[in-house]
């Protein structure tokens, strides 16, 4: 419909008074760019202030940790890399499946209430190819897709990783084991780095130990990784930021003297990991710790010849470069 009004327009003798112009201060903007990759986000833990060796973690304190669990519960840790991966071990999955497997994160206890828990389904078991070559549990890594992205809190964030190249030098270099396994709430434990030779001893009649492993505990035991803590993150905090070193791998009992837990070297893998995720890619970090290497030095005793009045022991030492790793020179 079309109308016109009438009447006069009073709008036409309208005049916009100018007022006397003020100078303006000069003054200058700068806009800041936030971005919300995993490398500017990982292992930020905005509520974790302490680290409580062997006892319960505050809530908040590891937010990348996750439980994945069957209709018959939790049976492996894991770590959250970006908003839509989960790192763990192959050898959660012997026979892979998808089927009735949920992913918790921001799970603080296996029992009880957890407010700031949400999960998701997997649509994607990724093994490495040579799982379990030339040795068992050689190249134990695995990593899950999640059905949907989750939401960053802070009690849900992606953890670092390092990178190619880190110098590890054992007894100097502390790292902290979370666990959200049958112990029902999640836990943490500082340990320290054992190098790779005095780990060699450790295991000769039991496992070869690879440039792909790396190994973790007291010598006098009491405190380690076990039964459910599989695929769990090993991580150390460096220049304000966690940074996941190692997979919960294998080990000999649980927490016996001498036997250190056995973990999945991640600093092995960024090309393999970034093969398999090619958009938002983890991040990975470099560190260097610092301090003298216990390892240098380390030597394995081996038996010789044995009669019925004397024992000769004979002691073998490998050469060594600075750092706890022949691949890892600082």
């Amino acid at each position: 419909m079309s109308f016109t009004s009438t009447g006069t327009d009073s709008d036409l003798g309208a005049t916009c008074a100018t007022p006397t112009k003020t100078p303006i201060p000069t003054t200058s903007t700068t806009t800041t760019t936030t971005t919300t990759t995993a490398t500017s986000l990982c292992g930020k833990a905005p509520r974790n202030t302490k680290i409580i060796g062997g006892e319960v973690a505050p809530p908040g304190s590891w937010p990348w940790q996750v439980s994945l669990a069957l209709p018959l519960g939790h049976f492996c840790g894991g770590s959250l890399i970006n908003e839509e991966w989960v790192l763990t071990a192959a050898h959660c999955f012997p026979h892979p499946s998808t089927t009735d497997l949920v992913v918790y994160l921001g799970r603080e206890s296996q029992k009880g209430p957890n407010p700031n828990e949400v999960n998701r389904t997997v649509t994607q078991i990724i093994i490495h190819d040579n799982f379990h070559e030339p040795v068992p549990f050689n190249n134990d890594i695995c990593l899950l897709k999640l059905s949907s992205p989750v939401t960053f809190t802070d009690y849900i964030q992606p953890v670092c990783l390092a990178a190619p190249g880190i110098c590890v030098k054992p007894n100097v270099y502390q790292t902290v084991f979370v666990s959200l396994a049958l112990a029902q709430n999640l836990m943490e434990v500082e340990v320290p780095v054992v190098g790779n030779r005095q780990c060699t001893c450790d295991y000769t009649d039991i496992n070869t130990i690879t440039n792909n492993m790396m190994c973790a505990g007291l010598s006098a035991g009491g405190k380690d990784s076990c039964q459910g803590d599989s695929g769990g993150p090993m991580v150390s905090k460096q220049n304000g930021r966690w940074i996941q070193a190692g997979i919960v791998s294998f080990g000999k009992g649980c927490a016996d003297p001498n036997f250190p837990g056995v973990y999945t070297r991640v600093s092995n893998y960024q090309a393999w990991i970034n093969r398999q995720i090619t958009s938002n890619q983890p991040g990975f970090m470099s560190f260097t710790s610092t301090g003298t290497d216990s390892d240098l030095g380390a030597t394995c005793a081996t038996p010789t010849t044995t009669s019925t009045t004397t024992t000769s022991t004979t002691t073998t030492t490998t050469t060594a470069t600075s750092c706890e790793h022949l691949l890892y020179v600082c």
